[in-house]
């Protein structure tokens, strides 16, 4: 099958510009990052998109959407020129925000005035989207702050290939795990686990160099290479072979 050149070797780097910055002091309880990505394609351009478990607050033509955690990658068409900032909220961190648990709207997209009424920032930039932001802050939920802290726990130990482990980890147990992540993140612990893992997988590949996929399946916690590849491929929408051919 053939490929957009676009994609290949990191050529979409040259339609594309990717900006972050962090949020202010008082709003870094639930936001981990501002992002904000610009492009300019004069063809239609299939963007594939891979999930984190982040709830997004996104501005794009004048309108708000929050997007809840997707379990699967996404395709976005980009055509023409165009601009979007979004809100990455910490994970487990927009449920103040929502009221309601987070699995309720995970896959889905919303109008972002339906759950934060009120004029939106204009125009859009930190200033005025933190101002936004502001007016809506909840109360600190400390059970939010505890589901974001432990998926930190994941990301930064690639240990952990397994609910039970992080149970362990934890000082709990696997159902309560289950229950707090469907509450406040969206998706399940193992979920979570294994996207994580698999970032390191495309961490290694950005860095180039040969991998030896039968042995790294086995140290992310798969069976074998075969179940390793399902899952990338689930997450990302392409074989890691392929995927690397993006760098």
């Amino acid at each position: 099958m053939s490929r957009d050149p676009r994609e290949v070797g990191g050529a979409w780097a040259r339609y594309q510009r990717h900006a972050f910055a962090a949020p202010s002091a008082d709003l870094a309880r639930y936001v981990e990052r501002y992002w904000i990505v610009t492009w300019s394609y004069r063809e239609p351009y299939r963007q594939l998109v891979v999930p984190y478990p982040n709830v997004h607050l996104t501005f794009r033509d004048g309108g708000a959407t929050v997007q809840g955690v997707s379990a699967g990658y996404q395709v976005k068409v980009l055509e023409g020129d165009g601009r979007v900032f979004g809100v990455a909220f910490r994970p487990g961190c927009f449920r103040p925000f929502l009221g309601a648990p987070v699995s309720t709207i995970t896959g889905t997209s919303l109008d972002a005035r339906e759950l934060l009424p009120g004029a939106l920032p204009d125009p859009v930039d930190v200033v005025t989207v933190e101002r936004y932001l502001r007016t809506h802050l909840p109360e600190p939920d400390p059970r939010a702050e505890e589901a974001a802290e432990i998926v930190a726990t994941i990301a930064a130990k690639p240990e952990i290939a397994r609910v039970d482990q992080l149970a362990r980890e934890r000082g709990t147990t696997p159902r309560r795990l289950q229950r707090l992540f469907a509450e406040y993140v969206g998706v399940g612990p193992k979920w979570v686990i294994r996207r994580y893992r698999l970032h390191e997988v495309t961490e290694r590949l950005a860095k180039g160099g040969d991998i030896d996929w039968a042995a790294l399946a086995v140290e992310l916690g798969y069976t074998d290479q075969a179940h390793f590849v399902r899952d990338f491929r689930a997450m990302f929408g392409e074989p890691p072979t392929w995927y690397a051919q993006r760098y």
